[in-house]
């Protein structure tokens, strides 16, 4: 869903030229574009659309970002949040029990006092953006070790983003790295930390067709759910909000989308793209490959496996097909040899500048080669170590972030791990003292797992291997550890943060000692990675941003950085292997789709869609296609129209767009919605939530007014 793969037939248009540095290279409508430099001119002659000042602020402060992961947007002035079923899928599972299952069978509050709250999730809106490179480039003289330089570096950053954060009035800093260290923006949020749901239909609707329809097109995905966030109590006031199209969206209408794009390469050397080909991609694949199979297993031993691997099943599965979808994109000669034919453009215009500075910048390539083969040497370990992949479990998890607060928090802020920076302390302390269940025997199967990973990745004679396994088997050790920890409560979590290293000294939990055990080695893994692959190509790719500059202008956008970005484009379907494919779905073609299926999962209807056939106008489009630039972590994003009014909900891209992670296209590859009449129409025709829907269409307010 949305975290985007696959190829289709590619046309990419590269304008080279040695001449007006405004002229555009892009294609089409590319573009994942920042709101402090958005293409006005673009929209303008090709739209005739004015980006105003007011309407981008609006959109901005209208959009909110998950910190799960994924996108949303005020829909009402009372608090109302509205994103995708899979991007709320994990605090539907949070809330659940054995005896009410919200991520399979769906919760609708009727009444505000019906609305749970959840756990230990943020939601962040976007105040303003400043841009602060070169406060952070004279903090870093040059000729400094990748190693001082990093920490140079780090350390202005966590004073920039202290000065501003300010946790009593739920003020969020974040300095943001654009163009891959070409520049530094400072983002300034709103944080709202009480969120409650509200809505969700049942995940068979929601993940309609499930995984052989994942990244397909046509579909028929209810893929929505609505939150809300409070403030003292109650809900919140909210000033920007998106409000609904009463009459949606149409065939080759503009169409805008605004979220948060998690990642793309498109800027990367193919030194860097050759290491995702060769190394970064199948080596998480062999990873993805092999969760699969054991939450598969796991889950098929009874219903309430099923539902506590529900979500971590759905992740890893959406992972593996994007991840999938990514490969092939790096292994098809056509894409690379385009990404080669850049690149090459790139280094002759730096060799044939006549200016020294820009001459000079050509080494960056080089620079860049060296750190990814660094890269490729320590990926193994780090994954293991650092990124926790051989502690697969959240008491582990826990405990090394208590062990590292007792160590990192008595230094001064700047020479902290930038997690335990004053200003990322809120959000640590949020999730470090949830209350979010946590099942032993589920826990005991990931560690396990990740033990004998790890053990199968090192020998099982490795010395560090027997120390951590202490004699035991990893499914011995695993249950070992966590039998004996206490780290699922919060109370003993929060005890221990606040009595500093004393408390966690003398803890005596078996899962802090085994995070003390390694936490040496993680730790050099950490600052080799930082220091000798991160930094280098951070400030290799600072030069190459200003060769681009050079030769481009301000008329290109960075990569991805799940910050908060304006895509467009228009709603227009495609042909695919001679046919045509409709840029909108509609209800009935549900109906039909099970009846091909003959009812049977993932192609079954639930239940209150049977009763309900008769009611709904079964006319009504239910997905819809776009040409707009999209990526993972866009799932939840809004699509509206010229008005800044809801026309649809960002769910999933179709599989010739999993290319975009690297090269936009705009032939074949698609950004999947739900379609605004189609959230309207289950409302209220198969849920009965008359009050959602009302709240979203203006007709009924809940909170007091001024």
């Amino acid at each position: 869903m949305v975290r985007i793969r696959q190829l289709g037939m590619i046309v990419v248009i590269i304008g080279l030229y040695m001449g007006d540095p405004t002229q555009s290279i892009l294609c089409g409508d590319e573009g994942m574009w920042l709101f402090n430099n958005p293409p006005k001119k673009h929209l303008k002659e090709k739209y005739n659309f004015d980006a105003t000042k007011e309407w981008l602020e609006h959109v901005q402060k209208s959009s909110v970002r998950f910190n799960s992961g994924g996108s949303g947007s005020f829909v009402s002035p009372d608090g109302l949040v509205m994103t995708n079923h899979h991007v709320g899928a994990d605090d539907l599972q949070k809330l659940s029990n054995e005896k009410k299952n919200y991520l399979r069978d769906g919760f609708h509050a009727k009444t505000l006092a019906e609305e749970i709250p959840c756990k230990a999730l943020e939601l962040n809106v976007l105040l303003s953006i400043k841009n602060v490179t070169d406060q952070v480039n004279q903090a870093v003289p040059k000729n400094l070790s990748g190693k001082d330089a990093f920490a140079a570096r780090q350390k202005i950053i966590s004073e920039i983003e202290s000065s501003v954060a300010d946790e009593k009035n739920s003020i969020r800093a974040d300095v943001v790295t654009l163009y891959a260290g070409g520049e530094y923006h400072l983002y300034t949020f709103k944080k709202y930390t009480d969120i409650r749901l509200v809505f969700a239909p049942e995940q068979q609707i929601a993940f309609y067709g499930g995984d052989p329809d994942n990244f397909e097109y046509p579909r028929f995905d209810l893929d929505m759910c609505f939150f809300r966030v409070y403030e003292n109590g109650k809900p919140a006031k909210i000033e920007h909000y998106l409000k609904w199209s009463a009459n949606g969206s149409k065939e080759d209408e503009l169409a805008f989308v605004s979220g948060h794009p998690g990642r793309t390469n498109r800027q990367n050397t193919i030194a860097e793209l050759e290491y995702l080909r060769d190394i970064g991609y199948p080596y998480l694949l062999q990873r993805l490959n092999r969760y699969e199979v054991l939450l598969g297993s796991w889950s098929e031993r009874s219903e309430e496996n099923r539902r506590r691997a529900r979500e971590l099943m759905f992740g890893v599965q959406n992972s593996r097909k994007a991840r999938v979808g990514g490969l092939a994109g790096l292994l098809d000669p056509t894409i690379m040899a385009r990404k080669i034919k850049e690149e090459t453009q790139l280094l002759e215009f730096i060799k044939n500048n006549d200016k020294p500075e820009i001459k000079e910048l050509g080494s960056a390539f080089d620079v860049v080669k060296k750190a990814e083969k660094r890269r490729a040497e320590l990926i193994k370990d780090y994954t293991m170590l650092e990124a926790g992949s051989a502690f697969f479990s959240a008491h582990f998890n826990y405990a090394r972030a208590l062990l590292r607060a007792s160590e990192e928090l008595p230094k001064p802020n700047g020479e902290r791990l930038r997690e335990f920076s004053n200003a990322r302390l809120p959000s640590l302390k949020q999730q470090l003292f949830s209350d979010e269940p946590i099942y032993d025997d589920f826990e005991t199967l990931k560690l396990a797992d990740g033990l004998s990973l790890f053990a199968t990745q090192r020998g099982a004679n490795d010395p560090m291997i027997q120390k951590i396994l202490n004699g035991k088997s990893p499914r011995d050790r695993a249950f070992e550890l966590i039998s004996k920890s206490k780290m699922k409560d919060p109370e003993f979590r929060k005890k221990l943060f606040e009595g500093g290293k004393k408390a966690v000294d003398e803890a005596n939990d078996p899962m802090i000692e085994l995070a003390r055990l390694v936490d040496a080695d993680s730790r050099k893994l950490r600052q080799e990675m930082e220091s000798e692959v991160e930094e280098p190509k951070r400030q290799a790719y600072a030069q190459l941003a200003k060769a681009r500059y050079a030769l481009y202008g301000s008329s290109t956008y960075p990569d991805a950085t799940f910050t908060l970005r304006l895509a467009f484009g228009q709603v227009k379907g495609y042909t695919e292997d001679g046919q045509k494919v409709p840029a909108f779905t509609t209800m009935s073609g549900l109906y039909q789709r099970s009846k091909e299926h003959q009812d049977k999962p993932p192609f079954d209807l639930p239940p209150r869609f049977v009763a309900c056939k008769d009611k709904l106008d079964l006319t009504t489009p239910f997905n819809f296609v776009c040409t707009a630039d999209i990526i993972g972590g866009n799932s939840g994003s809004p699509v509206i129209n010229k008005n800044a009014e809801v026309v649809g909900l960002i769910f999933d891209g179709n599989i010739q767009s999993l290319v975009l992670d690297f090269i936009y296209d705009d032939v074949q590859a698609r950004a999947l919605s739900v379609d605004s009449r189609a959230i309207l129409e289950a409302l209220r025709k198969v849920y009965e939530a008359n009050d959602i829907a009302d709240e979203l269409t203006g007709k009924k307010r809940i909170a007091p007014q001024n």
